[in-house]
């Protein structure tokens, strides 16, 4: 399966009304935002972990890459993820 396309030097940043935390209630990340709360599964939730505004899509992927392995499924994992939260409104590429 080929890997979608995205610029990865874009900056993934959390759009104004989401806040992306650990809940201890839930045992899980999850996103909170006006109307309710999103439980991110594992995958989603190492991701999320590094997006801070500063880290490019490229760090981030490379982040991943180190916690575990060059695994080749991993940038198109983290790419697939950006797209998704891109079209849910849960982040904005810049």
């Amino acid at each position: 399966m080929s890997i979608p396309e995205l610029d990865h030097s874009i900056v993934p940043v959390w759009r104004h009304g989401y806040r992306f935390q650990f809940e201890p209630a839930q045992n899980a990340y999850v996103l909170l935002y006006p109307e309710g709360m999103i439980k991110l599964n594992d995958s989603a939730s190492v991701i999320g972990q590094h997006i801070d505004g500063e880290a490019s899509i490229a760090d981030i992927i490379q982040k991943v890459k180190a916690m575990f392995g060059d695994v080749p499924e991993i940038e198109q994992d983290i790419v697939e993820y950006m797209l998704v939260a891109q079209r849910e409104h849960w982040i904005d590429l810049v």
